[in-house]
C-alpha cells in the first residue's frame, strides 16, 4: 500500500478525522474555494477529502486543490474519480495524472446518472473502477457506502449484495453517505460485517448549516431525518446563525457518540466552510487529541 494511504490512517488506533471541500465550477471562483480548503488544512485532520464533478467538469480543479492541500499542510489528499461514461484510455490517463502529482488516494465513484440514464461506459459500475486502478497499481482506493442503501437500489440488502462487489474488487476503505440517526449505522456495520466485509468504514456526518438544502439533499438521497432533527430545522432553519449553530451541535453530539461507540474514523462534509470544520474541530479536541490519528 502507498506512503499516506489512508486506510492505513484509518486503521492505525487513534481518531481519524478527515473534512471534505468540493473544488469550484468555474475558474474565478477557484481563489476563494482554494483559501477555504487551505483554512480548513491549516486545522491538520488526519486527510482531506476533494470532490469530482459530474463527468469530470471539475477534474483540474480537484487534481490543483488537491497538490495545494498536500504540498503546503503536508496532509494526504484523497481525489475522487468518477466512470459514469469514461472510457479505459480517459480513466488511465486520469490515473497517470494523478500520480505524477504526487496523489496516492482514490475515492472510486460511479458518479451520478446523467438524467436517469446509463450513458456507455466501459465502467458501468463503481466496482469495475476499482478494480481499474488496483489493477493500474500504487493507490489506495477508497469507495462509497450507503447506510441506508442506495436510493437507486431494489433494497439494502441488494445495495450490501453490490457494496461487496466493490470490497472483493479491491477497495481498501468505505465512507458513508451522510446521516443523521447512528442507529442507521450501527445496524449496518453489523450487516456489512456479516457478509464478510472488513474495510475499514469512516462515518460520514454532514453539519447541517441551512434549513432550506436540507429538503432537497434528502430528497436526492433518500436520508432520513430523525424527528429530533427535524425539530431543529422547523425551529430554527428561518435564522442562519441559529441554524449553523444547532446544526454544529447535532453534527458533534452524533459524532461523541460514535466515537464512544467504537467508530474512530469520521468523515465530515463541511460544505467548504472553514468556521464550521473549525467549531467541529474545536469541540471535539479533548477526545481526538491535538492531532488526529
Amino acid at each position: 500500500m502507498p506512503i499516506g494511504a489512508i486506510a492505513e490512517l484509518m486503521t492505525g488506533g487513534g481518531v481519524c478525522l478527515s473534512f471534505e471541500v468540493f473544488p469550484p465550477k468555474q475558474a474565478e471562483n477557484f481563489e476563494a474555494v482554494s483559501r477555504a480548503a487551505l483554512e480548513i488544512a491549516a486545522l491538520q485532520p488526519s486527510f482531506m477529502s476533494v470532490t469530482y464533478g459530474a463527468g469530470g467538469t471539475t477534474d483540474r480543479y480537484t487534481l490543483a486543490v488537491a497538490q495545494e492541500i498536500q504540498e503546503k499542510h503536508g496532509l494526504p489528499a484523497l481525489a475522487h474519480l468518477t466512470c459514469i461514461g469514461a472510457d479505459r484510455a480517459g480513466v488511465r490517463a486520469r490515473l497517470e495524472i494523478l500520480r505524477a502529482a504526487g496523489v496516492r488516494n482514490i475515492m472510486a465513484l460511479r458518479g451520478d446518472l446523467p438524467e436517469g440514464q446509463m450513458p456507455a461506459s466501459d465502467y458501468p459500475y463503481a466496482a469495475d473502477l476499482v478494480a481499474e486502478i488496483k489493477a493500474f497499481g500504487g493507490f489506495c482506493v477508497g469507495a462509497a457506502c450507503y447506510p441506508e442503501g442506495h436510493v437507486e437500489c431494489g433494497s439494502p440488502a441488494e445495495d450490501r449484495r453490490n457494496l461487496k462487489k466493490k470490497v472483493d474488487a479491491g477497495a481498501d476503505f468505505l465512507t458513508t453517505q451522510m446521516f443523521f440517526d447512528n442507529d442507521l449505522l450501527y445496524k449496518f456495520l453489523y450487516q456489512i460485517r456479516e457478509i464478510g466485509i472488513s474495510a475499514p468504514v469512516a462515518a460520514g456526518i454532514m453539519p447541517v448549516t441551512n434549513g432550506r438544502q436540507i429538503a432537497r439533499i434528502c430528497r436526492l438521497s433518500g436520508t432520513y431525518l430523525p424527528a429530533r432533527f427535524r425539530a431543529i430545522v422547523d425551529q430554527y432553519g428561518d435564522s442562519p446563525a441559529a441554524m449553523q449553530q444547532a446544526g454544529i451541535v447535532y453534527a458533534c453530539e452524533q459524532i461523541v457518540d460514535l466515537l464512544a461507540s467504537g467508530v474512530n474514523a469520521i468523515h465530515v462534509y463541511s460544505m467548504n466552510k472553514p468556521a464550521v470544520a473549525a467549531a467541529i474541530r474545536d469541540n471535539l479536541k479533548h477526545l481526538i487529541g491535538e492531532c488526529a490519528c
